[in-house]
């Protein structure tokens, strides 16, 4: 009976982590991912303006890559020009530092990224950590504390 419960704490615990977390909404800025609560809080003062899409549907071609992380709709924020360029990664470079293959999908807050092209402001980055998703060994972005 142990070995079962067990074995059933240890598949629910896999799946938590791999579960997206439903209060992140994604957006973007000069074709790079971040979070909303990333610019309303410390780039506050980056931001020039913004519009928001309320779903997939709504994104205009530029953003149509962006569709698997619009589920919630996604935000484009246009930067002030002349405050220099915020910190950014390509989630293959990520993979590189925790010495995976550069083509593994990384999750940020369950969200699967396959396209590891993507660039994310390293301001997205506060809680990274390799977990085990669908078998294999994966780069796991908590964007909140």
């Amino acid at each position: 009976m142990k070995k079962l419960f067990y074995s059933f704490l240890l598949l629910s615990s896999a799946t938590l982590f791999a579960q997206k977390n439903a209060s992140t909404r994604f957006a973007v800025a000069n074709d790079i991912v971040g979070t909303v609560d990333m610019f309303s809080t410390n780039l506050k003062g980056y931001v020039q303006s913004s519009h928001t899409f309320k779903s997939v549907a709504e994104l205009p071609q530029n953003l149509k890559k962006f569709g698997p992380i619009a589920d919630k709709g996604l935000v484009e924020y246009k930067l002030k020009a002349g405050l220099g360029t915020l910190d950014r990664l390509a989630l293959s470079d990520l993979n590189a530092q925790y010495n995976l293959a550069k083509s593994t999908p990384v999750l940020i807050d369950g969200y699967e990224f396959a396209n590891t092209d993507t660039l994310v402001y390293g301001d997205l980055l506060r809680d990274v950590k390799v977990i085990d998703y669908n078998g294999s060994k994966v780069v796991s972005v908590t964007t909140k504390k």
